[in-house]
Order: C-alpha cells, then structure tokens, then sequence
C-alpha cells in the first residue's frame, strides 16, 4: 500500500515554470507506475503524464507535451512533474496516483492510490 503527498503548488505568472513533487510512503514504491492527473473547476478529471517502473517510459497528454516532463526518483520514493511555460488553462488541482497495472494508463480506474492534490494558479 502506498500513500501519496503532493506540493509545489501555487500561483506563477503565464509562461513561468513549477516543480511538483510526490512523496510515496509505504511498501514498493518502485513496483507501481506513476500518474499526474489534474481537474479544472467544473471539467472532468484529465490525464496528465505518466512514468513506468524504472522511468525509461513516459507518456504524456498532447495538451501538455513539450511542456511538462515526468520524472522519478525511486531511491527519494517521488515523482516530479516539471512544468514550463505554464498557460491559464493549465490551473487546476493535480493529483498524482499509483498503479500497479502497466501499459497505456489513461483513466482515473487504472490507479489504485491517490493523493489529496495541490493547487496549480496561472494567471495571464
């Protein structure tokens, strides 16, 4: 069981640059693929980026690629999700999430732990 904490959230001017973390407790944190999510007020939750076991593999939305990269640590148990040249409609909480399930993991059904989120504010 893994239990997910995530920060470096906050409010950054458009075309400005955050690190978001995600720190994993509990056992085997290297056995699970790691997601970002993020939900706008009143939108659906939407995929965001995900990295597999050992980080070699990555996927990210095409809303967000070029932009934003995933990233893990596995020795610090976090994920990263570098973001450049943040737009407004880039606001919305983030959550990161674990699977156990390997492949194209695109639906909030395909993770089995979440985190609380963090606030992500781009102002124009």
């Amino acid at each position: 069981q893994v239990q997910l904490v995530e920060s470096g959230g906050g409010l950054v001017q458009a075309g400005g640059s955050l690190r978001l973390s995600c720190a994993a407790s509990g056992r085997g944190f290297a056995d699970y693929t790691m997601g970002w999510f993020r939900q706008a007020p009143g939108k659906e939750r939407e995929f965001v980026a995900h990295i597999s076991w050992i980080g070699r593999s990555t996927e990210t939305a095409d809303s967000v690629k070029g932009r934003f990269t995933i990233s893990r640590d596995n020795a610090k148990n976090t994920v990263y999700l570098q973001m450049y040249n943040l737009k407004p409609e880039d606001s919305a909480v983030y959550y990161c999430a674990a699977a156990r399930s390997v492949g194209l993991l695109h639906r909030d059904g395909d993770y089995d732990y979440w985190g609380q989120g963090t606030q992500v504010t781009v102002s124009s």
